[in-house]
């Protein structure tokens, strides 16, 4: 699926600013960023219920025009909190959503709910279902198509521990199984864990747009607090070391160094005798970058930064 210049205005809000972007086949691809970024009404613009400003929409070289159903071209999903009949029950919203899709769709229900966690809320009606549950339901609704490509905004909202561990294995074996999936979140730890490539908005832009390995390998070095017992002796030994940063900080050393480099520098102190009182780690170098790609600032979004070889 290609995205190719895709903008959104809502009155004088620049909502999304010339997003291009690729997801390739079987692949999980994270949109990340801040709350206001965009992720959400580009998924819209993708599902078919907001006509993009500009831009185009293709699928396996197939321009997406906003008048064709997304689901009748192998794209399903949802935004936000999907909604339900809450006086119906869980397994007859989806028979009723079934219906779209042929006359043997409905045979699809039992399995779908089984397959997120549902099965025993089956007959249950939707009005007491928690947000995380909601969320559940709104997945196996997605999945009844059998879509090419499935969308997902915040798709572990709601859900505990255990659900979150369940709904990103679920995800990871349609991935396995040749779906392609859309993933819009927030959370760092779970496009990390889940996905293999990432599109970073800010203010509506795209500023990064890559391979997870790639954008790893962007990270900044570690920060670290280091105390020692002769914190002056300590800053001379890592004078002229590649790959390594020693400064004075608040009542310490702060030291920015890979992982090898921080082990070699240990080993030196302690062979110049100088103890380690204190080695706490201040920062995640991955976090780091997020913020810096993400953080509000009053100069616009910086150019594109390219994590794939073949650009």
């Amino acid at each position: 699926m290609v995205l190719s210049g895709l903008s959104k205005r809502f009155g004088a809000r620049v909502a999304v600013d010339d997003v291009s972007l690729t997801v390739h086949r079987g692949r999980i691809h994270g949109l990340l960023g801040p709350n206001g970024a965009g992720k959400t009404t580009t998924l819209r613009m993708v599902l078919g219920v907001v006509r993009p400003d500009l831009g185009t929409i293709e699928l396996d070289g197939r321009a997406l025009t906003p008048d064709v159903p997304r689901g009748r071209c192998g794209i399903a999903g949802f935004v936000e909190t999907p909604n339900f009949y809450p006086y119906l029950s869980a397994s007859r919203n989806l028979e009723l959503l079934s219906a779209w899709d042929g006359p043997m769709a409905h045979r699809k229900v039992e399995e779908l709910l089984e397959r997120v966690g549902l099965a025993d809320r089956a007959h249950s009606r939707v009005r007491g279902f928690s947000t995380g549950m909601r969320q559940r339901l709104g997945l196996a609704a997605a999945l009844i198509s059998d879509p090419q490509v499935l969308v997902v905004d915040e798709p572990t909202t709601g859900l505990d521990p255990a659900g979150i561990r369940d709904l990103h294995a679920l995800l990871t074996q349609l991935a396995a199984a040749g779906h392609t999936i859309v993933l819009s979140s927030h959370d760092l730890a779970e496009v990390d864990q889940l996905c293999t490539d990432v599109s970073v908005l800010r203010s509506g832009a795209v500023v990064y747009d890559g391979t997870m390995t790639a954008l790893r390998d962007r990270a900044p070095a570690h920060a670290w607090r280091l105390r020692t017992s002769d914190d002056e002796r300590a800053a001379e030994l890592a004078t002229g070391q590649a790959q390594l940063s020693v400064h004075p900080g608040s009542g310490a050393l702060m030291v920015a160094a890979g992982t090898a480099e921080l082990d070699d520098y240990v080993i030196a102190l302690a062979a110049a005798g100088v103890a380690v009182r204190e080695l706490r780690r201040e920062d995640l170098p991955f976090e780091s970058l997020f913020f810096q790609l993400t953080e509000p600032a009053s100069d616009p979004p910086q150019p594109l930064l390219s994590g794939r070889s073949d650009q």
